[in-house]
């Protein structure tokens, strides 16, 4: 850690006395958040490295529990891996009850180079983000991510309600937002104490539906940053008002899905947006199209990491706003690559698949990735829908299991991801998926325990 950086930490606890401890937050794999509590007279830990986790954390499955084919955990003697700081997430927590800050942290091996650990996901990010500056390129980046804000649950009521009956349409109505300001209040506040730099709040269109539109970011890492935090502020500010929130992708299966979309533009070194044709770029006609290109050839087998779970597959329904095939369109929000702007600065594609289950990190690392795959190999798209052309390319997989089997399989996948990830998560995958197979569902016992 440089020396600006670790003064930012320790000038952040000198001008918050009161802080009493700082959450390190670990985002794993299947995006849950694990890490420890620091004591404020501790505080030095953050910045001298001596900070240590088991690398397994990343690893453990939506049980939390090692999955000893990945290899990772006892089997191998649990190594511990240094966590490492990062200096611009530290801020206050306003949900706690003791005053307490959180910062992000992120992982290198106990190596003789402190080597990334590979199977954290804001280290693939970053090492995709690396590509790109070899290219003298960046990636400009907006996310999108609705929530709904249901009752509380617990062991006798698992099931999640709304958290108040609606019976007008919910979809961009001002009336229903303010039935919810108090505790949207204290999402945007709690955005702007962490610097999380959201923009636009609507109304979804399912009951107690929400989303937040986020501001571009020419810093991959901090949009990922950003979508991560953004789950916490908003799970935290509703226990605060009563409530809880679901980023599940599908939690009623009469409503709406909630989506993780993602807006991508991409800038050269003198930043030039390389999608926009009046750059005088004789490629800058044609990056937009191959970009395009890339993400849909290589969809079917990165689609594990946007469906990562098996609730995923119930949000890819025709015609509920979440697109069920590969396809692209102009302005088209049926498609799962929608071209919103074509020409000027503001030239940029939309992808639409992930649910907001998604790991933001391995999200933007995927479509990243998926966009260099078009952009080196000059990958056409083939032609667009529109309302009188529907043009089915291929299905989406609904199957969990054939998802996880294609990104098995990819060569794409291991070049993206890299060997070590790549094993790790697919293990982890067809781990949850053998687990979820044993498990026997209320309606089955409904249905079937009666009439076989």
């Amino acid at each position: 850690m440089t020396d600006e950086e670790s003064s930012r930490i320790t000038d952040f606890m000198s001008a918050n006395p009161d802080i009493e401890r700082v959450e390190a937050v670990f985002p794993t794999i299947n995006g849950i958040y694990r890490g420890k509590w620091i004591p404020a007279d501790d505080i030095a830990k953050l910045t001298n490295g001596s900070l240590r986790l088991p690398v397994s954390t990343y690893a453990l499955d939506s049980w939390g529990i090692d999955v000893e084919a990945s290899g990772l955990g006892i089997i191998n003697g649990d190594p511990d891996g240094i966590g490492r700081a990062v200096p611009q997430t530290i801020s206050r927590v306003p949900w706690s009850i003791a005053p307490t800050a959180q910062i992000i942290m992120t992982m290198t091996m106990r190596d003789s180079d402190n080597s990334p650990c590979p199977y954290d996901p804001r280290q693939q990010l970053a090492a995709m983000s690396r590509r790109f500056s070899e290219r003298g390129l960046t990636a400009v980046i907006a996310t999108e991510l609705e929530f709904y804000l249901i009752k509380p649950t617990g062991p006798s009521n698992p099931r999640p309600e709304p958290f108040r009956e609606i019976t007008t349409g919910n979809l961009n109505h001002l009336d229903q937002m303010m039935e919810f300001e108090p505790v949207l209040n204290e999402i945007r506040a709690a955005c702007e104490a962490q610097m999380v730099v959201a923009d636009v709040m609507i109304a979804e269109a399912g009951m107690c539906q929400f989303e937040i539109n986020f501001k571009h970011l020419a810093d991959p890492l901090r949009a990922g940053d950003q979508a991560m935090l953004f789950k916490r502020i908003v799970k935290g500010c509703a226990r605060m008002h009563g409530m809880e929130a679901t980023f599940m992708a599908k939690p009623f299966g009469e409503d709406l899905g909630s989506g993780l979309h993602v807006h991508v533009s991409v800038v050269d070194k003198a930043g030039n947006n390389i999608f926009n044709p009046a750059t005088n770029s004789p490629a800058s006609a044609d990056n937009l199209r191959h970009a395009t290109g890339g993400l849909l050839s290589s969809m079917a087998e990165l689609q594990a990491i946007f469906t990562p779970n098996q609730n995923s597959y119930r949000r890819l329904q025709a015609g509920l706003f979440a697109p069920d095939e590969i396809n692209w369109g102009f302005d088209h929000r049926a498609a799962a690559i929608r071209l919103p702007e074509i020409k000027g600065p503001a030239s940029r594609l939309e992808h639409r698949i992930c649910g907001a289950d998604a790991n933001p990190y391995l999200t933007l690392t995927a479509i990243l990735g998926g966009i260099l795959h078009g952009l080196d190999n000059k990958i056409e798209p083939g032609e667009p829908i529109t309302s009188e052309n529907e043009q089915v390319r291929n299905h989406l997989s609904k199957d969990w299991a054939g998802s996880v089997r294609n990104f098995a399989n990819s060569d794409l996948a291991k070049n993206i991801f890299g060997e070590q990830f790549h094993h790790v998560y697919v293990t982890l995958r067809q781990h949850e998926i053998s687990e979820m197979a044993k498990i026997v569902s209320d309606v089955e016992f409904a249905v079937y325990l009666q009439g076989a």
